[in-house]
Parts: C-alpha cells; structure tokens; sequence
C-alpha cells in the first residue's frame, strides 16, 4: 500500500472534494482555522469561514492555490460555519453547493457559481429551497447531476423526518434503522432541487437495513459517490468510530449493501474524503490531524492511492 502525503502545509484545510476538470486535479477543502470555540458535541469548534481552490497537474507535483473562491461574508443569508462542500460541472459553468449556518444557526445548503474551477464563485441570494442538514456531494451521470447530502449530531440531520423538521430532534433508538444520507437529482440549472430528497438506504449482509446501533457501520455523515467497472460505490463516514466505509448497489438511488472499510481511524475526530480517478488511478483523499498535534478542529489533507481487489472490494487502507 502507497504512503499517504499531506498536500499542504500553509494553511489548515479539511474534506477535500476532488474532481478532475479540464485535464488538471481540483480540489477544494474547507478551511480551519483557530478561532478559540471550545469543543463540544454540536462541533462549534469547527468554525471555517471560507473555502480555497487547489489544483495540480499531476499527483506527484506541486499544488497550486488558486486562494479563496467564496468567504461567509459574501453570502447574505449565512451567518457561520462554512463546512463541507463540492464542486460540479454543467452547461459551461462551475457550481460550488456548500454547507453553512443561517441565521438562525440551522444548517441550509447554498450554492455558488463561477465561470472556471478556479473561482471565484458568486453565490445565489438565498439557499437552496428545502435543503437541511451538510456535506453536499455532487454526482454526474450523462446530462443529470444528483446531489447526495446529510449528516448527524452537528449536522443536524437528525432534526428531520421526511424533509421536514420535527419539534425535537433525536437519533432512533439502537433497533431502529438508522438515519439515512439523502439524495435528490437536481435541477437542470443547477441551482435547486429537482425532486424531493430520498433516502439512501444501506443495507446488512442479510438485506436488512443498518440499525441505529451499529455504531461501526451505520452512516454518520461525508457522503461521496463513485461508479467502478458498472457499481456504484457510496461510501461515509461513521463518525464516532471514525472509519471510512462504503456500501455498492446496482443502482444510484440503492439500495446499497455494506462493504467495508476504506480507511480505519486516523488521529483526530473526524472522517472526511473524496475518491476520484487521475491519469489512470484511484486516489483517496481525507485528512487528519497529524500536523496540528492532535487538534481536532485543525486538520490537515492528504492523499493517498486507493486499490480494488479483482472481485471490486476497495482494499483497506490504514490510517494514521
């Protein structure tokens, strides 16, 4: 297995979301920072403000910043907390979907769009209607985009039933399915939902769905979709224990069924990744908080080669 290499060393950047546009690898993290929130369970401590665009030629290379694509300033409707995001590509233009805290601290997700992957990215007035929770990820297939969202605890997610918010706000009880990712195809302009938001069920190895529980495998948040040899491969973070794993269906919108783990835990609390394909291999992106001494809230991102096996299982990686 290939040695994972941090990509930068100036800034703090975290959930890395890779894409390749027009020959070159673009990735854009979100950005940590020390703003002097103590930690707790709601993650106030994550409190990134703006998003950065970075690209390379070739995986081994240098890493160009293209500096920052959108700040929480420059978007009327969020207040804070600018965490994950992903970028696509439709019609001649970039579109940047992000995670942020409205004004009344209620996650919403927003989208931006700019005329090259560099950025900068002009925001829409308001977010997207119905949208909730974080983590956008943004998946093409032909002339469609879908976009695949969620995340429990700080993510809120928990908050909703049926894409409606509920008086109080619990994870089911450990017998219970647990809580789904979303996904939704969007609109042709890119710029809202095209369908009500469905739930991206994940199933055991006996076809039943994952309890709330199975701490280990249920999802938790960091939703990220790819296809290999003709699967879809959906893979999340657990968050509390803190692996990577990934779940295959014969069909975008699932079932899916459990798999396995990409990456095991690495130093710090969270999980986040993306898997994209350069010059003819797979790669993992994630970060972890190696160069911060430990400290949660300030992560670093990193990459590393991902491999399949000849039957199509995603070899596991070991983390830091």
């Amino acid at each position: 297995m290939k040695e994972a290499k941090y990509l930068v060393s100036d800034l703090f950047t975290a959930d890395p979301s890779a894409h390749v546009f027009n020959n070159k690898l673009f990735i854009y993290p979100s950005h940590d920072f020390e703003s002097g929130v103590a930690e707790n369970d709601n993650g106030d401590h994550f409190n990134m403000r703006d998003y950065h665009a970075y690209s390379m030629d070739t995986i081994d290379g240098e890493i160009t910043d293209h500096g920052v694509i959108l700040d929480v300033d420059h978007v009327d409707w969020a207040s804070r907390q600018m965490w994950d995001s992903d970028v696509a590509h439709k019609n001649g233009k970039y579109y940047l979907y992000f995670s942020a805290k409205d004004h009344n601290d209620i996650f919403k997700i927003g989208v931006a769009v700019s005329e090259t992957p560099e950025g900068p990215f002009i925001p829409q007035e308001y977010p997207m209607k119905g949208s909730y929770s974080i983590d956008p990820c943004v998946f093409e297939e032909g002339n469609e985009r879908y976009i695949l969202f969620g995340g429990i605890w700080g993510g809120q997610l928990q908050r909703y039933r049926d894409n409606k918010a509920i008086e109080v706000g619990a994870e089911p009880k450990d017998a219970e399915a647990s809580l789904c990712p979303k996904v939704a195809k969007l609109s042709d302009d890119m710029l809202e939902f095209a369908e009500a938001p469905k739930d991206l069920l994940i199933l055991d190895e006996n076809g039943n769905p994952l309890t709330a529980g199975d701490h280990d495998r249920r999802f938790f948040e960091a939703s990220w979709l790819h296809t290999y040899k003709g699967k879809y491969y959906f893979s999340y973070s657990t968050g509390n224990t803190h692996k990577l794993c990934y779940a295959t269906s014969d069909s975008l919108y699932g079932p899916y069924c459990y798999q396995g783990i990409i990456l095991t835990p690495v130093v710090g609390w969270t999980t986040h990744h993306s898997i994209c394909e350069f010059q003819g291999k797979w790669y993992l992106f994630h970060h972890d908080c190696v160069p911060s001494n430990g400290k949660t809230w300030l992560r670093s991102m990193k990459v590393v080669e991902l491999e399949y096996d000849e039957a199509g299982k995603i070899i596991t990686i070991e983390g830091t």
